[in-house]
């Protein structure tokens, strides 16, 4: 089963783009190898959907955050490596050598540097391997969540052939026949086993990476539970690429499975919504999130309304688009799947009275499916009086405080259904109607 997300999720909670500004997958990439990074964008793209893989995972993080290991392997000879065990072929001991001793021949009576190019690769994967060697010495422990791993790992290491390799000194002239046969071992004989290698280069590239990461933000790993708990907890959880951000809590679980948000423009609702699913969305690959504290049940995917635009090459306008939008994700919940839908001030791009019609009528429709976990904001208040039956909806709102006529925003959560009305104190304060009646 795979994990569910649409290209508009993914692009409202900014969570990809290793260029794109203020991306989540920007704040990890501290990744030292290209390696390191292809493997980063293989978890950022594949969120797991079992909740002993999830937490393995996170297993894994939390021990190299709290071992505090480096990482010990240079790029350039990694690269070098992969370079020279990807060429690897099915040719035998004795093509091996002839091949050999036919580029050291042609480097000697020609400007051939293909003789010259392997030696580098071949040295650069003595060193690489002699620095795995010792890193799996130091992992060797009964106790680690990487036990079987190590273990794996060394067994390779142990190959006769292996401690042959391990045990030469780069440094020292090699002669035709070692190059021939360390040549034919490492991209022949043990192809496998050294791409293994370097899976396991990549992973601790990424693990010690991303723990060094959280480490320095405070993140913490979430613990992942089956989803038929239907629960979501977390305390002061916030927007991980927004620095001083206000952290807050959430508990959202069976019997209250539905969050009605309320608040004026700009009192952070959208973002405290965005802040959720990152924190979800991350807490599926195993990696950090933004808090002191989470638990949640695994979803089958993430679907959020929180950016919608029109849409002129489909000619759609802005409230189409929107009604599309809910469409989608009424179509995603109808399968039954359990989900974390999101909407941030429906329909927007109509009249108020159809915009409170609107949002009750999804609200109630969509608190209906108790497997999912439901969250809608609004600025439109009178909505939430008219849910007050449903026992599965939870209010919440943004406050605004006011220092004289000017509005300050503490994106501190609070309970129940906000009563701040400050939309005409902001345009008298901005001097439009003054600026108006001037013209």
């Amino acid at each position: 089963m795979s994990f569910k997300i649409d290209r508009q999720s993914v692009e409202e909670l900014n969570l990809m783009g290793k260029f794109r500004q203020g991306s989540v997958y920007a704040l990890f990439n501290k990744v030292r190898t290209r390696i390191g990074e292809k493997l980063m964008d293989e978890m950022f793209a594949h969120p797991l959907t079992s909740a002993p893989d999830i937490n393995r995972r996170t297993a894994i993080f939390r021990f190299y955050e709290q071992e505090g290991i480096a990482f010990p392997f240079e790029a350039d000879q990694v690269a070098l490596m992969r370079e020279f065990i990807d060429a690897g072929g099915g040719k035998s001991q004795a093509m091996t050598m002839v091949d050999t001793c036919v580029m050291k021949l042609l480097a000697g009576i020609t400007k051939d540097n293909r003789y010259k190019n392997t030696l580098l690769q071949l040295q650069a994967t003595i060193v690489t391997l002699k620095q795995c060697f010792a890193l799996l010495q130091l992992l060797k422990r009964n106790d680690s969540p990487l036990e079987d791993r190590v273990s794996g790992l060394l067994g390779i290491m142990r190959h006769d052939g292996l401690r042959k390799v391990l045990d030469s000194d780069i440094y020292k002239p090699m002669s035709a026949g070692t190059v021939a046969a360390y040549h034919h071992l490492l991209r022949n004989v043990l192809q496998g086993e050294m791409k293994d290698v370097l899976r396991f280069i990549a992973e601790t590239d990424v693990y010690i990476a991303v723990s060094q990461v959280s480490r320095e933000k405070g993140f913490c790993y979430a613990q992942a539970l089956d989803k038929d708990q239907n629960l979501l907890h977390a305390s002061d959880l916030r927007h991980p690429c927004i620095a001083k951000a206000v952290g807050n809590d959430i508990m959202m679980r069976e019997g209250s499975n539905v969050v009605f948000l309320t608040g004026a423009n700009m009192a952070g609702k959208s973002t405290w919504m965005k802040s959720i699913g990152i924190a979800m969305y991350m807490a599926h690959i195993g990696f950090p999130v933004a808090a002191a504290e989470m638990v949640f049940s695994v979803r089958e995917g993430i679907f959020s309304s929180i950016n919608v635009a029109d849409n002129i090459a489909m000619g759609y306008s802005h409230f189409y688009a929107e009604v599309v939008r809910v469409k989608e994700a009424a179509l995603a919940a109808a399968t039954g799947e359990s989900l974390l839908l999101m909407f941030d001030e429906l329909f927007k791009g109509t009249n108020v009275k159809d915009a409170f019609d609107g949002t009750l009528a999804v609200t109630r429709g969509f608190a209906e499916y108790t497997n999912c976990l439901f969250i809608v904001s609004t600025h439109i208040i009178e909505v939430g009086e008219e849910l007050n039956d449903l026992p599965n909806v939870q209010f919440c709102f943004m406050p605004t405080i006011l220092e004289g006529k000017i509005p300050k925003y503490t994106y501190a959560l609070q309970q129940g259904i906000t009563e701040d009305r400050q939309g005409m104190m902001i345009i008298h304060n901005e001097g439009i109607i003054d600026l108006i009646n001037t013209i």
